[in-house]
């Protein structure tokens, strides 16, 4: 089965466009036919995105490191729990065609970046989004720009990251 990692937030206090995007591109993969990966748990996005899953009947596989038991989302197709933060970004990326960062916090930077690292260095074949809901990764975007500029960052290096600015556009793309 071809899968999709969603990267995300947590939060509980973020702007509701980003939790909508978050539902339409879960639908929208699942209509699709591609399994769903995520941080399986019941906060913020993550929440959005496993109650998504569950009401398409979609795979969804939800992967959290034990110390997050309590909080995991409990209608999830397949539960893989894993001793370290590390282990879980690993394994939210295996067998994965690629890997969606929606709007999140520094937990979704890092998962973001280190991937990007990953495909720059051929060690992770999927391909790298970002779904840039209401320009929230501007910032980021004018960030790897002036790496580019400065000469820290090949400019064929920042264009292994793919950008969207709606689930429409991203969907469109699978």
């Amino acid at each position: 089965m071809k899968q999709i990692a969603l990267f995300c937030s947590s939060s509980k206090v973020i702007p509701q466009s980003f939790n909508d995007a978050a539902a339409e591109v879960t639908a929208g993969l699942c209509s699709k036919g591609y399994g769903i990966v995520s941080g399986g748990t019941v906060l913020g996005t993550m929440g959005v995105i496993s109650s998504t899953a569950a009401k398409c009947g979609g795979h969804h596989k939800g992967v959290l490191p034990k110390f997050m038991k309590g909080i995991d989302y409990q209608a999830m197709s397949e539960s893989v729990w894993t001793e370290t933060m590390a282990q879980r970004k690993e394994e939210m990326r295996k067998d994965t065609d690629a890997v969606i960062a929606l709007p999140g916090g520094i937990g979704t930077l890092d998962e973001l970046i280190e991937t990007l690292v990953l495909k720059k260095l051929k060690q992770y074949q999927g391909r790298v989004i970002i779904l840039n809901v209401d320009g929230f990764y501007n910032p980021l975007l004018a960030l790897l720009d002036h790496y580019v500029a400065t000469g820290v960052l090949p400019a064929e290096d920042k264009a292994l990251l793919e950008s969207y600015d709606s689930p429409k556009e991203l969907l469109d793309s699978f």
